[in-house]
């Protein structure tokens, strides 16, 4: 199953769960009427459905691209708060509407809500993230509901603005309270503090805040909508429900964060094992070369002015290490400048170069540095001792939509015992194995055959690649 149908069989997945959840809410509708005090056995139903809703939404959000890659950047430009606000509004004010019209009032997330967006956003996205979410009670004449919101949600982005190091305000979790007495201790004892905390008391202060208002005598009920319990236990409970809806959500995005950052590092670990292994050249090879020019400048300077050109172009493309692909022209226009200074080394009588190159293969995209470490296993360990007459054959082919790659010479050969481990140890074949596997996971095939005394051929078969973009990430 490819990820873009696994990203819209989630999506669907969370949406049936929450219709689900709503359905089977919806039908335990309360009786009693909207600024009335509630019972026991409702208020605890209410708010034990109020933190089910807000975990269903924030979980249904996360579902969305987009939206984890707003959570992901903590410093968001104008456009990014926008994309926030238009996430998180309109849901929170279908809640408020779905109070209205049927009374359910655990849909209302108007104070955890305008909290959160402040907390996440700062203080403009907290501000009128809150002032938006609360038009529909506005509009039903709850005249404090907008005012109020929006400076819970401004509260929450100063809070977020006075945290020295944002990452703290993901620590609010559910059962962070647990720790206040922890707090406490280290405050008192060594006068360290827990800025985590911060969210954790300013979101408990907006909450008995909202309680004690509604509960004046002079407010009119009908002027803010609240949970209004009958007592201090009651009370309690509506903070820690109100508290629990907040660290819910960002819990469960903060879990997603994690995630994104776990595939980011994995990202660039890959990123440096491929500049690591690309890199990878001999280095006898280099002094070899530098040896072959001091002994041509006697006798030949042309040749070792050619052999110097040749060099300083292997070496600039060592440089262009993030060039995780390059077009197979390129490659093959590598391994020529390698093999000429090979050949002028070992001479032509002992070393030749034979290819059967496929045009239609040229612009097709492989592993920068692929064929270098092979021919030059190929030179190192198969053709070297051998007196005269070394051949190296080199083919490409493509079929059913994968590049065929053959690299063969007449070699040494390997034997038994050492191609049973080739993958195994030095830096030519296990390398390209290993970079294959990094790159194209179960996709790429790589065979290789020997004799010893006749030879050894390297098969190698990859996907297809008309354009690198498809792996620009790395």
């Amino acid at each position: 199953m490819s990820r873009d149908s696994t990203e819209r069989l989630r999506r669907f997945t969370s949406l049936a769960a929450l219709a689900n959840l709503v359905g089977a809410l919806c039908r335990q509708r309360s009786a009693s009427k909207m600024n009335t005090f509630f019972g026991a056995q409702e208020l605890i139903f209410a708010l034990v459905l109020k933190v089910g809703f807000a975990a269903s939404l924030a979980a249904l959000l996360v579902r969305f691209r987009s939206f984890r890659n707003l959570l992901f950047t903590e410093i968001r430009d104008s456009d990014q708060k926008v994309m926030l606000l238009l996430f998180l509004t309109p849901p929170l004010a279908i809640g408020v509407f779905l109070r209205l019209l049927g009374g359910y009032r655990f849909f209302d997330l108007t104070l955890e809500g305008s909290f959160l967006m402040g907390l996440i956003g700062g203080r403009i996205v907290g501000l009128l993230g809150g002032s938006l979410i609360s038009l529909p009670a506005f509009g039903n004449h709850e005249w404090l509901s907008s005012p109020l919101a929006a400076l819970i949600g401004l509260i929450a982005g100063m809070v977020r603005e006075t945290m020295p190091e944002k990452e703290d305000i993901w620590h609010f979790g559910p059962f962070l309270f647990l720790s206040v007495p922890e707090w406490i201790w280290k405050l008192i004892r060594y006068g360290k503090g827990n800025w985590a905390m911060l969210p954790l008391f300013t979101c408990v202060a907006a909450t008995v805040g909202e309680i004690e208002l509604a509960n004046l005598g002079g407010v009119p009920e009908k002027w803010l909508f609240s949970f209004r319990p009958s007592n201090w236990g009651y009370s309690l409970l509506v903070v820690m429900s109100s508290m629990m809806c907040v660290a819910m959500a960002i819990k469960i995005w903060n879990n997603t964060r994690i995630e994104m950052n776990l595939e980011q590092n994995q990202q660039l670990l890959l990123k440096a094992r491929m500049d690591a292994l690309t890199s990878q050249i001999n280095p006898h090879f280099l002094f070899n070369t530098l040896n072959t020019v001091s002994s041509l400048i006697r006798f030949d300077p042309d040749m070792a002015r050619g052999v110097v050109l040749k060099l300083s172009n292997i070496l600039r493309r060592l440089l262009r290490k993030h060039e995780t692909f390059v077009p197979l022209r390129e490659e093959l226009e590598f391994i020529d400048d390698y093999l000429d200074i090979e050949v002028i080394r070992f001479g032509r009588d002992k070393l030749q170069i034979f290819k059967e190159i496929d045009e239609e293969t040229l612009e097709t995209f492989v592993p920068s540095m692929l064929l270098q470490p092979m021919v030059e296993n190929s030179i190192k360990h198969g053709l070297a001792p051998r007196l005269e007459g070394g051949q190296i054959h080199l083919r490409t082919r493509q079929s059913n939509g994968r590049l065929l790659i053959e690299i063969e010479d007449n070699g040494m050969g390997i034997s038994p015992e050492r191609l049973a481990a080739v993958y195994g140890g030095g830096i030519g074949i296990s390398n390209v194995h290993e970079r294959l596997r990094l790159l194209y996971g179960d996709q790429f095939k790589m065979d290789i055959r020997s004799q010893e005394g006749q030879g050894t051929q390297i098969h190698i078969e990859i996907p297809e690649l008309a354009t690198a973009e498809p792996f620009a990430g790395l």
